[in-house]
């Protein structure tokens, strides 16, 4: 056992395999009765040592049949659920780099206690790993301030500034943990990514954190204030019968929960993938001043190293066998972005696919597509903005995962069992990412590489290989079972979308 003094009172955790834990640690208030829909605020302080043993609730969410099995969730599920862990080397003063891990799930499902992102293997590389959990979906990202005439002041980003209430809580505590406040790395994956994003953009996080990994999150996934207005909060109060602020605050949970299959009729109809995507933060110049894009390239971080990469095949899953045929491509891709020439997206495609031994039947036209639209360009963007204000790095983790016999190449999420060193931790997760020594050896690459790069901004380590900025050549780390670097790999596809805003490749 290992007792900290945090600042809100001592706790105790467990010490197992030269790592500490301590979960379940609360870092702000209850967000419930009066205090439901608001800024989060401090935790109420507690004199006796609180055994940290066990994971704090997790958040209300979804469940789906889309959700993959390592995503799904089995833990007690309560609006008081703004707890983090913190996985630690020793409670020392060791003044350790701090990464601060923000889970995905489309902002609706999801916790930073899931068994993938356990952060012992992680930590054990010389690091303090810290996991959080945020308010989700109806309680974290709904816009109802104008509804309500400002009686329920919710910007919509509310599961963000739980985010922010976290970083203060490492501001202010880590160094009891062994880690170092004025080394803060913030990395999340998908929506954790599209999270990342957003707190350099976010004024009250500035200041904060002082690097950042984007993985698989798309900058250009957000609302304006019309959009969230709109296509969320207006569905959800006609689901629910009415905006008066105090019958909001008396709903229980479950009715809540209960209204969202009826406002999704509205919002997503029978798209069920849809239904994992209503939920966005909100850009409304106050919370969140501005785009990704834009933002960065104004200089709004400056100095700050920042990491973004994608899987190579993001958006293999489920769409091989849907799309059949050239006609049946030609429609889909002019579905997703009405404003390109969707003949020559496809064009450019294939040839590049075919100079690289790639399969180019439709259905695997249409995914790298995808791939290149909602993730591939938009990362690259996001790179191009940054790079002449701070150090940018970029790499593709190119790993096949065992699903589907290979079928789905390198798909989304594959990254994070390795970047956690979970990837066989389950027979669910060694199913997405694959077991044996070759998996073993890339978990330890790139554990060690996200560990260098939290440490001093260059990700290039000794397993991984030296790791040059990305610059005029897009030097690019190719991260799977013949890891190096390659210049401007995927160039044909990411120039093809030249022309294309970032803001109409957005779901």
């Amino acid at each position: 056992m290992t007792i900290v003094r945090t600042r809100s009172g001592p706790v105790r955790g467990a010490r197992d395999n030269g790592v500490s834990a301590f979960k379940g640690v609360p870092y702000a208030a209850p967000p419930v009765g009066e205090l439901r829909w608001m800024p989060p605020e401090p935790p109420a302080p507690w004199t006796e040592t609180r055994d940290v043993l066990e994971f704090g609730n997790v958040a209300p969410q979804e469940r789906s049949p889309l959700v993959p099995p390592v995503l799904v969730v089995d833990q007690p599920e309560s609006e008081d659920c703004l707890y983090l862990n913190v996985y630690t080397p020793a409670a020392d003063d060791g003044a350790r780099p701090v990464m601060l891990w923000i889970h995905g799930g489309g902002f609706a499902l999801g916790a930073g206690s899931q068994v993938l992102y356990e952060g012992s293997r992680l930590a054990s590389r010389g690091v303090v790993v810290v996991t959080v959990n945020y308010r989700l979906g109806p309680f974290g990202f709904v816009r109802l301030k104008e509804l309500t005439n400002g009686e329920i002041p919710a910007t919509g980003n509310e599961g963000l500034l739980d985010q922010v209430a976290a970083l203060t809580w490492v501001r202010d505590n880590v160094a009891a943990f062994g880690g170092d406040p004025d080394n803060v790395t913030v990395f999340g994956e998908s929506a954790g990514g599209v999270s990342v994003l957003s707190l350099m953009s976010m004024p009250a996080a500035r200041g904060l954190f002082h690097k950042a990994i984007v993985q698989s999150g798309p900058g250009q996934i957000a609302f304006s204030v019309d959009e969230a207005l709109e296509h969320v909060a207006k569905p959800m109060l006609e689901a629910l019968g009415t905006p008066d602020p105090e019958t909001l605050r008396a709903a229980t949970t479950a009715r809540l929960m209960a209204a969202i299959p009826q406002f999704m009729e509205t919002v997503a109809g029978s798209d069920m993938a849809a239904r994992l995507r209503w939920a966005k933060p909100v850009v409304d110049g106050e919370t969140i001043l501005d785009w990704p894009e834009p933002a960065l390239a104004s200089g709004v971080q400056p100095g700050m190293p920042l990491m973004v990469g994608t899987t190579r095949d993001e958006m293999s899953q489920g769409v091989v066998a849907r799309v059949e045929n050239r006609e049946q491509l030609l429609e889909r891709v002019r579905v997703l972005v009405p404003d390109a020439d969707a003949a020559a997206l496809v064009e450019a495609c294939q040839a590049a696919r075919e100079q690289r031994l790639a399969p180019v039947d439709a259905g695997s036209l249409f995914a790298a597509i995808d791939t290149s639209r909602y993730m591939g360009v938009p990362s690259t963007r996001v790179l191009d903005a940054h790079r002449p204000h701070g150090p940018v790095y970029h790499y593709v983790y190119d790993w096949i995962s065992p699903q589907m016999d290979g079928a789905w190449g390198s798909p989304h999420m594959v990254e994070l069992g390795f970047v956690f060193g979970t990837h066989d931790a389950t027979p669910a997760i060694a199913g997405m990412c694959g077991a044996g020594p070759a998996a073993e050896a890339l978990a330890g690459a790139t554990m060690d590489a996200w560990a260098a790069f939290a440490r001093n901004g260059d990700p290039g380590t000794a397993s991984l290989g030296p790791w040059p900025p990305y610059g005029e050549t897009r030097a690019t780390m190719m991260i799977g079972p013949l890891a190096g670097v390659r210049e401007a790999p995927f160039e044909a596809e990411r120039v093809a979308w030249d022309g294309v805003a970032t803001t109409d490749m957005r779901w």
